[in-house]
């Protein structure tokens, strides 16, 4: 795509602000591809002005430059948001440039060559065939930016809960980034209520607060106010709106600990990872966890280039024996894409 980029002989409009934006622009700067614009959906257009660009409407920028090259330049899963990203591609020429929600390096095709015996590693012991299924339309999104992969690759949570996780009334619980409780919720829906435990961390202090407040009736539930890594160490955290609160440079410094450290031997059943690129360092931390009680993981494997080969071999390190599954549910770009070990 970057190549395709460099001699499109249309102007290249960046669709969206934010962080995504910024991260594109930055890698357009660097290969010298210039940006003609950028435009935002209605309800975003203020008359203001976005890295020295006046952010348009999408209307505007048809009437401004015509025939455009889209980089989809935002990230989200609501359904509204995707039929429109979808309405536009059927207008224009579409990419979602795919840059890493933390970490450097993109996934190009010197990349994908360079960890190919990894990847391929990884691909072969896919557990069915949709995961495998997932696993190439991902790589092909990656590589191309072209979002119809992704559509190819989409599942549902339901199939997941149902024919995947497959919950009980027995289960232990350790919800990593629980933010304001809303996973928590979603695995009562599929205990109907019932469990033996749930433990829950949440660094950012806003959100800890909001699910202190969702999750006050809950019994046998432990909150932990503070971030997960490898180890116990103190860090640098930066609290941003929704769920992109992340360890980041420059930010106030907090606790953060291990999953080890943290159950201290008790028993989990199931553990969910979605902590904003340290999905890696988490697993790194629960090698004695997963060598005793061989829970069920949930891991997000949408933030760093590598995770797509790096979280498999981190877990399989530990134990050998977990059968691996990889889904994708419906977001633009590649986000809500989780490995299950079983």
């Amino acid at each position: 795509m970057w190549d395709y980029l460099k001699q499109v002989n249309k102007p290249i409009v960046l669709y969206g602000m934010g962080d995504g934006a910024l991260k594109i622009l930055a890698e357009l700067k660097k290969r010298e591809i210039p940006v003609a614009g950028i435009f935002a959906s209605d309800g975003f257009v203020r008359g203001h002005s976005f890295e020295g660009y006046e952010v348009l409407s999408y209307s505007a920028a048809r009437e401004r430059f015509g025939a455009m090259c889209v980089l989809l330049s935002f990230g989200s899963s609501r359904p509204e948001v995707i039929e429109a990203v979808k309405k536009i591609a059927g207008q224009e020429e579409l990419f979602a440039p795919d840059v890493p929600v933390t970490g450097g390096g993109l996934f190009t095709r010197d990349y994908a060559a360079a960890h190919r015996e990894e990847l391929t590693l990884v691909y072969e012991r896919l557990a069915d065939e949709p995961s495998k299924l997932a696993f190439r339309n991902i790589i092909e999104y990656k590589l191309t930016g072209k979002i119809e992969p992704l559509f190819g690759a989409e599942s549902l949570p339901e199939e997941v809960y149902r024919h995947i996780l497959k919950l009980g009334p027995e289960e232990s619980y350790l919800d990593l980034g629980a933010y304001t409780g809303d996973t928590i919720a979603e695995f009562l829906r599929e205990t109907g209520g019932r469990y033996r435990a749930i433990y829950a961390v949440e660094p950012n202090p806003k959100t800890f607060r909001k699910l202190q407040k969702n999750t006050d009736r809950l019994s046998d539930c432990v909150l932990f106010n503070i971030g997960i890594h490898s180890t116990y160490a103190e860090l640098p955290f930066e609290s941003r709106r929704g769920r992109g609160s992340t360890l980041a440079e420059g930010g106030r410094v907090i606790p953060v600990d291990s999953v080890d450290h943290l159950l201290a031997g008790r028993e989990v059943t199931y553990i969910k990872m979605d902590v904003e690129g340290q999905e890696l360092a988490a697993i790194e931390g629960a090698g004695k966890t997963l060598t005793r009680w061989r829970p069920r993981l949930s891991v997000a494997a949408y933030h760093r280039t590598e995770d797509l080969f790096a979280l498999p071999l981190a877990v399989w390190r530990e134990r050998e024996d977990y059968k691996v599954y990889l889904r994708h549910f419906p977001a633009l770009p590649a986000w809500d894409t989780n490995f299950y070990f079983i």
